[in-house]
């Protein structure tokens, strides 16, 4: 049996699963954490990687690594790391953001460029956010990586830095339309050019480790996702972890003036236009800590409501927002009467309000002539009964919910088996699925939309 190890390098933890190569059967798994953090030193990363794969990777054949996008890892002329990474999480880049859409011509103007309009969470925001508020700092930076790539490096034996087309379209300077990056972005953002990592094929070799394992060229986190789970046109992702996102497979670029879906692309050679909120399954946390009850009581308080909550109405805007580009924004609970002030009702509208906001991008999705005709409801928050009780009804399709699994893993595993038989396509591997279907809730979206409009005008 050949073996293939995946390596999810999140925001929370460190997860690698070792696979076999030709069935995708998950053989062992384990994880580290990371501090609860918008910037983290990349060798906290290291560590969780030592820590999370000691003793799992006896008789690996290949490897890659999965990572969260937009993270900005800054190097010096020797390699070593300037100042801690910033996450995609961090919105420190949020006037930054603003600034730069306007000097390049505005929304228009970015989506034609790098197919999104970037907000707090792009690398490029970040970089001009550095370069104005740590310019000693900015001046030693050589080399810009993404956490990935920056994993991925450090465990090559040697050999310039690498990426691949998923993650580099989260930065905010790299095409996926023209495949390209562009550096005059890049000098835009930071006043100067900086090295970049070379853009790897999507089953190409990028090295190997110490250990002679063969290396892929890895992915971003949502794009390793959508290969874990094999997406087929008119499949989308309702993925609810730390932030909620919403992705499908396309066969072309797209390009949202409006910001809502950033055009990435995926790690097949096709794209992925995605939206990301982010509140999603800390909007359930939060709940479950205000309630004071553990998280299996908010979902027997959740199915124990009506739907809409008798007229609750949750905006859950609780770490600002990106999905509107409300970075500022807190959340609104709305509608509160005597009548309703119930434990159970608060729950559902926790419910409801996360769901609400992926539905939004769903419709935005649609809007940009993507198909959607299934959902796939995958993260940490779709193990919570209500969540998934409550999506189709929602989300306004049927939606399959996979075998649990660390799909991101997973799918970097599946990059490695390709890289390792250098075939054409990736192997087919299979995901059981149990679907469920429900009316439409066009009342609670409602609701939820006039109040998400009321907070939009006041920003």
């Amino acid at each position: 049996m050949t073996l293939v190890a995946g390596v999810d390098l999140g925001t929370q933890s460190t997860k690698v699963v070792v696979c076999d190569a030709q069935t995708g059967t998950v053989l062992r798994s384990a994880s580290a954490p990371h501090p609860d953090a918008t910037e983290v030193d990349p060798e906290v990363w290291w560590r969780a990687y030592r820590d999370a794969s000691t003793s799992l990777l006896d008789g690996v054949s290949a490897l890659a690594v999965a990572g969260q996008q937009h993270g900005l890892v800054t190097l010096d002329a020797d390699g070593t790391v300037v100042r801690p990474a910033l996450l995609w999480n961090d919105t420190r880049s949020a006037t930054a953001a603003a600034d730069l859409v306007e000097e390049l011509g505005g929304p228009d103007a970015w989506a034609l460029a790098v197919g999104s309009v970037p907000v707090a969470s792009f690398t490029v925001t970040k970089l001009r956010w550095m370069a104005w508020h740590e310019k000693a700092l900015a001046d030693r930076v050589a080399t810009v990586l993404l956490p990935h790539d920056w994993l991925t490096h450090r465990l090559r034996t040697g050999g310039p830095p690498t990426t691949d087309r998923g993650d580099a379209s989260g930065t905010g300077y790299w095409s996926p339309a023209d495949g390209a990056y562009l550096p005059e972005l890049v000098a835009l953002a930071f006043g100067r050019g900086v090295a970049l990592p070379r853009v790897a094929g999507p089953a190409e070799v990028v090295g190997e480790t110490a250990a002679g394992v063969v290396l892929g060229a890895g992915t971003g986190d949502n794009m390793a996702a959508a290969l874990g789970l094999g997406l087929g046109t008119g499949d989308a992702v309702v993925s609810i972890g730390t932030s909620g996102t919403v992705f499908a497979v396309a066969d072309g670029p797209t390009a949202d003036p409006t910001g809502t879906v950033a055009g990435f692309a995926d790690a097949t050679g096709r794209y992925l236009p995605l939206v990301c909120t982010l509140n999603a399954a800390r909007v359930l946390i939060a709940t479950a800590s205000l309630l004071g009850v553990p998280l299996s009581t908010v979902d027997r308080l959740a199915l124990a409501a009506e739907p809409g909550a008798g007229g609750l109405t949750l905006l859950p805007y609780l770490d600002g927002e990106r999905t509107p580009n409300l970075p500022d924004a807190r959340g609104l609970l709305a509608g509160l009467t005597r009548g309703n002030a119930s434990p159970e009702n608060l729950a559902r509208a926790a419910v409801e309000g996360l769901l609400c906001g992926l539905a939004d991008g769903v419709d935005a999705l649609r809007r940009q002539g993507v198909p959607v005709e299934r959902i796939l409801l995958i993260g940490g928050g779709s193990a919570s009964e209500a969540v998934r009780a409550v999506a189709p009804a929602l989300l306004g399709a049927p939606v399959a919910v996979p075998e649990p699994a660390e799909y991101v893993a997973l799918g970097a595993a599946r990059q490695a088996a390709w890289a390792l038989a250098g075939t054409p396509d990736p192997p087919q591997w299979t995901v059981p699925a149990t679907t469920t279907t429900a009316e439409p809730d066009a009342r609670t979206r409602a609701a939820y939309a006039s109040l998400r409009d009321r907070v939009g005008s006041l920003a």
